[in-house]
Order: C-alpha cells, then sequence, then structure tokens
C-alpha cells in the first residue's frame, strides 16, 4: 500500500496518473495547501520542502521499513524503478525519459506556475513579468511540439512513459497560461492521446472525489504566496 499525500494540482495528478496506470493499491490524505496542512509536524516530516505531492511506500523494494519520498519527479522515478515500468530499462532509452523528466521539472513546471501567478493571482499586474513567464512557456510548448514532429506518439517514443505523466497535468491548464493549443499541433495530438487514456480518465476523477474546489481563493493566497525563510525556521 501506498499513502499519498495529494491535493489537486499539476504536480498532485502527476502520482494519481502514475498509480492509476500502474494499478498499484493506494489510500489519498488530502492535504489541503490552501488552509495550511502542508505545515503540519507529521508532513514535514514526510516532505520536509512543505509542499505535496509525498508518498509513503508501506512496501519498499528493499523489505524495510516504510520508505517516505517528496518532490513529483523524484516520486515518479521512484515508483517507475519499483515496478520496471514507463521508464526504459537500457541506458539511451532510460536518459531520453530522465532528460524530458528534468525538462519538465526545471523548465515546463515553474515557467507555467510563475506563469498562473502573475496572470492569475498576483495582487497587482505587472506586464513585464507577465509578459515574461508567458513568451517563456510557451517557448517551451515549441520546444515539446518540435521534439513531436518527428511522428513520435509519446515524448520518449512509442512508449507511455513518466515523462509524459509529469508534463501533461502542466499542459492541462494552457488556456489559464494564455497558450493556444493550436499553434502546437503535435502537442496538441500528444495531449488528447494522453487524456484519452483510461487512467487519466479515473486519475481527474480521484481529484473531483477530494475537492472541487478552486485551490487558490482569497483565503488560500496569505498562506501559498506568503511562505518565506521565517516559515521555514519557524514550522514545529
Amino acid at each position: 500500500m501506498i499513502d499519498l499525500y495529494y491535493w489537486t494540482t499539476p504536480n498532485g495528478h502527476k502520482i494519481t496518473m502514475f498509480l492509476e496506470e500502474a494499478g498499484l493499491p493506494y489510500r489519498i490524505v488530502p492535504v489541503h495547501i490552501g488552509r495550511g496542512d502542508q505545515f503540519k509536524p507529521d508532513f514535514l516530516r514526510i516532505s520536509p520542502n512543505n509542499k505535496m505531492p509525498a508518498i509513503v511506500d508501506h512496501a519498499p523494494a528493499d523489505g524495510g521499513e516504510p520508505l517516505a519520498v517528496f518532490e513529483s519527479g523524484a516520486i515518479l522515478l521512484y515508483l517507475a524503478d519499483k515496478i520496471h515500468r514507463f521508464i526504459p530499462d537500457d541506458l539511451r532509452g532510460r536518459n531520453i525519459v530522465l532528460q524530458w523528466l528534468f525538462w519538465q521539472m526545471g523548465g515546463l513546471g515553474p515557467m507555467a506556475g510563475q506563469n498562473h501567478h502573475f496572470v492569475q493571482y498576483a495582487p497587482e499586474k505587472i506586464p513585464y513579468a507577465m509578459d515574461r513567464y508567458v513568451k517563456e512557456t510557451a517557448r517551451l510548448y515549441a520546444v515539446l511540439d518540435k521534439h513531436l514532429s518527428d511522428g513520435r506518439e509519446f515524448i520518449a517514443g512509442s512508449e507511455y512513459s513518466i515523462a509524459d505523466m509529469a508534463s501533461y497535468p502542466w499542459v492541462v491548464l494552457y488556456e489559464w497560461q494564455s497558450q493556444k493549443i493550436e499553434d502546437t499541433p503535435h502537442v496538441a495530438a500528444w495531449f488528447e492521446r494522453i487524456k484519452q487514456r483510461p487512467a487519466t480518465e479515473r486519475a481527474y476523477a480521484r481529484a473531483k472525489e477530494v475537492s472541487t474546489a478552486p485551490v487558490v481563493d482569497e483565503e488560500s493566497k496569505k498562506v501559498l504566496f506568503g511562505q518565506s525563510a521565517a516559515t521555514v525556521r519557524g514550522a514545529p
């Protein structure tokens, strides 16, 4: 059994997508990030960066004590290695998946996240910041579109992988990011292929079981956007 500490965000969806594809038994432990659940001592022992998702694997491969993993990319890699699926075993294939997983973790996710913040949530509209992150998001979509233009079905080739699971939930929000998905037709086709997978449908259905309210509302903005070094130092 895997405990998944989760809320309904792109990074949270990555892990439910994997678990539904893999058929692994799991239990969702809601972490309402808009109400500050991520700062509770029990959660910080699992995820010291006070971010979700995180998991606790009660049956790790080494047969030892339950193992906690935080950071969505690390979780995807851990789970793929655990079941030997969704990442190739061969050197070259594995490295393609890892490169694109890191591309999402270091590029698409952070840049789209800043796009969301300055376009959707910032208390004042800062044209430079909005333009900067909208354009960078568009550049990253173009990078993926060019990569997919050789006819490959998925990011790493013909096989669905954790690189796809990492990137898809961020592309779901393309309209929020001021992107026109038709401008990147290969991304659009890839997006539809993943959207139609039964496991993707099940993963997003699980999200509706946890919450149908907006992740960010006026009350939650202080919690989500008010963190600093002092927040970490003051945590239990």
